[in-house]
């Protein structure tokens, strides 16, 4: 298990922390001599199997810190080999279905395991493979395929961290721009996984759920969107450009994220919205949960400077209690706390993180926007993604 110790640090009131990209959001430039001791302890502490030049575990160019996470997680992206992973990658069908299944079985996601399982079972995945998956079985008995995209899985959804053995074999077995995809896939649904718990999504009516949960969803759904949203009105007909056997298309029309994100109306209208402070600090609490020390580290100091109470950012980097804090910062806390913590937001939390943003439409963003940081964070902690040198951690590790 990962430890990190947080360096002593000085908060000026009303000024940003001394990071190197608010030095170059500034226009100023750090000491010579500062930045380069600080870029050298950065370098001897970097793991053996991570590049100096990205920081992370592939040989690609360093990402533009000024991008902030968006930019690492693309940068990663790039190293993939440009095809449609799930349609088109050279690892298969059934392999990648079960990164689907690893995915869908740690985020405890009924409705994306249960289509999934169909679809894997239709493309050959085996049974027993699935099963393990389920049940949180033992890996012993397993092809050597199957089990390290499982243990992937487990490692970075439960322990946030992929090791350097699992990796190695993941590379060994499918090459680096495969597992860049497969992974890419997983963070995908990773995000999706998000989308459904917070809106509730139950399974079609008369559709079997598969997937044992250690909770019981709310009923607070709409009997035909089956998830707390009503349903979209239906769209004109469309064909489909890749095959698929029980994809989610052939679920009842009005079920599902694309129906989720139906209810949206785009980044650009939430920022116009809901407060910049709120967003950023949806973003950290996403960070949090996924232990994302890169997206962290680069948000605090922008939320900071955008107006966020750093007494509400230190609540949400310790876990403590949101009591005493502004009615909007809590329920969005605790919406994101249940969301990534047991997997299912209470009616209540629901009601509560609606009131904060000003209804459903803002909601559907403000969840989209958490769920792509979902997404990028997969990336992040497959390929063991470090700060900028100079750049000081500030979220504490397990």
């Amino acid at each position: 298990m990962r430890k990190f110790t947080r360096p002593p640090f000085v908060l000026i009131p009303g000024a940003a922390l001394c990071v190197a990209v608010m030095y170059v959001a500034a226009g100023a430039t750090p000491s010579p001599t500062a930045s380069g001791a600080a870029s050298a302890q950065a370098e001897i502490s970097l793991p053996p199997d991570v590049n100096s030049e990205s920081r992370n575990r592939l040989s690609t160019s360093a990402p533009d810190p000024a991008g902030g996470p968006a930019a690492a997680a693309a940068a990663i992206r790039g190293a993939g080999t440009g095809l449609n992973a799930r349609w088109e990658s050279p690892v298969g069908r059934p392999l990648l279905e079960l990164a689907i299944l690893i995915t869908a079985r740690e985020h405890d996601a009924p409705f994306e395991w249960s289509l999934h399982e169909m679809e894997a079972v239709a493309v050959g995945l085996d049974p027993d493979v699935i099963d393990v998956v389920r049940n949180r079985e033992a890996l012993s008995g397993l092809g050597e395929r199957e089990s390290v995209i499982i243990q992937a899985g487990r490692e970075m959804y439960g322990e946030h961290h992929l090791s350097p053995e699992t990796y190695r074999r993941a590379v060994d077995l499918f090459g680096e721009a495969n597992f860049v995809d497969v992974v890419d896939l997983m963070a995908r649904y990773a995000g999706t996984a998000g989308r459904l718990a917070a809106f509730n999504q139950h399974m079609p009516p008369g559709w079997p759920q598969f997937l044992p949960l250690p909770f019981t969803q709310p009923d607070d759904v709409d009997p035909q969107s089956r998830s707390r949203l009503s349903p979209l009105p239906a769209p004109a007909e469309q064909l489909r450009s890749t095959p698929s056997l029980y994809g989610r298309t052939l679920s009842p029309q009005g079920t599902g994220p694309g129906q989720i994100r139906g209810h949206g109306a785009g980044r650009e209208s939430l920022e116009a919205n809901v407060a910049r402070p709120l967003l950023d600090l949806a973003v950290l609490v996403t960070a949090r949960a996924y232990d994302d020390q890169y997206t962290w580290s680069l948000t605090e100091p922008v939320a900071v400077d955008n107006g966020l109470d750093q007494a509400v950012i230190d609540v949400v980097r310790s876990g403590g209690s949101v009591a005493g804090l502004g009615e909007k910062e809590a329920a969005l806390i605790e919406f994101g706390r249940q969301l990534f913590g047991p997997h299912t937001v209470t009616p209540e939390t629901y009601a509560s993180a609606l009131a904060a943003v000003g209804g459903s439409t803002n909601l559907v963003d403000l969840v989209d926007l958490m769920a792509q940081h979902v997404s990028d964070a997969v990336l992040l902690i497959a390929f063991d993604q470090h700060l900028p040198a100079g750049v000081e951690p500030l979220l504490p590790m397990p």
